[in-house]
């Protein structure tokens, strides 16, 4: 299977291709060129081996770059889809923001709850107050529970607080590069001075 797509000047001066090293330019460089195009090594006696590594590592960085760039264009592109104006981002935002208050909502529902449920235990507990080697094992699994439960709920709260702030920062960055994006769209080449609905002119 052919590693590439062998090119060189031979000594008449053709341009020669093959999909193997060509025996007229064995006296003279070959390039070795991929399926894009782009110089993979060169062979031949102007390249050491040592330099035949180096343009094959070259080669393997520039495909590498030109990857890295074309996925960010891509996840640009679903970016703008997602998003094509400033009133679809908002309108995201504040839907992930109100999804998080309704979860913190509900907890502190919850932990007020507990808090009755443990004020109904301190009841309990004052019976035995004289004598806490009295006090039932299921009453002290019943306080461990409540405490338990309350911890939780309170670390629960804490971190849904956490995740607001980070969910606001990513939409923050998010409208950073949005707005980049938008530019070009919000004033096509040629639109000031074409008329329109708007009537618009940049003229005075």
């Amino acid at each position: 299977m052919a590693d590439g797509i062998y090119t060189c000047v031979d000594s008449k001066g053709r341009k020669l291709t093959s999909d193997r090293p060509i025996l007229e330019c064995i006296d003279r460089t070959q390039q070795v060129l991929s399926t894009s195009g782009w110089v993979k090594r060169k062979i031949g006696p102007s390249l050491t081996a040592h330099e035949d590594a180096e343009q094959e590592e070259k080669t393997k960085l520039q495909e590498l770059a030109l990857a890295h760039e074309a996925e960010k264009k891509r996840r640009d592109r679903v970016l703008v889809l997602r998003y094509p104006n400033p009133e679809a981002h908002n309108k995201e935002r504040f839907a992930a923001l109100a999804q998080i208050d309704e979860i913190i909502d509900a907890s502190n529902k919850r932990k007020r709850e507990l808090l009755e449920q443990r004020q109904s235990i301190a009841g309990e507990l004052e019976f035995y107050a004289k004598d806490r080697s009295k006090t039932p094992a299921a009453l002290k699994r019943k306080k461990e529970d409540n405490d338990n439960s309350l911890s939780v709920q309170q670390k629960f709260v804490q971190d849904q607080a956490q995740e607001k702030i980070r969910i606001s920062q990513r939409f923050d960055e998010e409208l950073l590069k949005l707005r980049q994006l938008w530019a070009p769209s919000a004033a096509p080449p040629g639109a000031a001075g074409s008329g329109g609905k708007n009537g618009l002119s940049t003229g005075g």
